[in-house]
């Protein structure tokens, strides 16, 4: 647990999380609901904030397991520029609990957030582990959610604020095509209690 293979040493990947404390993580509130116990990364929730890498990242692959408590809400977030803004300048793959949900749609676990739907519900039920894989290169994002890749998404078509290509509105301000690509990853405090473990992250370039 939160260690390496020789396979994955040789191919570049580094623990972001040592699984015993949050050096090279920082907290936006509430640093003290953010906590490194038995080697898993805990958020025990309330602070409606968030805990971010110190680190910023361009073209990346990321790996991160998590689990939460029945009907949690929480995200990843990369590519994350402004630490006052995260929902307008971090990309986000969505956590939730969407376990039973027959009809997928941008905010259901697994999704590219208000940008794109899951292909398919490939979320566990609450209280299991879950894997999630997240590759950043140049203006192409693919999301894997249990070994099923659920988004596959070129950025450079997100060319008008508040507006996805298909014409359908999402919330953001910017239009993505145009934002930096370098930035934090950050982990979300929705409200709710979620774990994670084995982050580990390998630059593309």
């Amino acid at each position: 647990m939160n260690a390496l293979t020789e396979k994955e040493q040789a191919e570049g990947y580094r623990l972001l999380f040592d699984g015993e404390t949050l050096n090279g993580w920082e907290a936006t509130r509430k640093p003290e609901v953010w906590l490194a116990e038995n080697g898993h990364l805990v958020c025990k929730g309330g602070s409606g904030g968030y805990l971010h890498t110190k680190e910023q990242f361009e073209h990346f692959e990321l790996h991160v397991e998590y689990k939460t408590a029945p009907g949690v809400n929480s995200g990843i977030f990369f590519r994350w520029t402004d630490l006052d803004d995260p929902v307008n300048t971090g990309l986000e793959m969505q956590i939730l609990d969407t376990y039973d949900q027959d009809a997928m749609t941008s905010h259901s676990s697994g999704a590219l957030y208000d940008l794109v739907a899951p292909s398919s519900n490939a979320v566990r039920p609450a209280g299991e582990w879950n894997r999630i894989r997240i590759a950043c290169e140049g203006s192409r994002i693919e999301l894997e959610l249990n070994g099923t890749v659920v988004v596959e998404a070129d950025i450079d078509e997100w060319t008008v604020a508040g507006q996805n290509p298909d014409g359908t509105p999402n919330k953001f301000k910017y239009a993505w095509r145009d934002r930096p690509r370098k930035g934090y990853i950050g982990l979300q405090d929705h409200g709710g209690y979620i774990e994670f473990r084995n982050v580990k992250l390998r630059e593309l370039k």
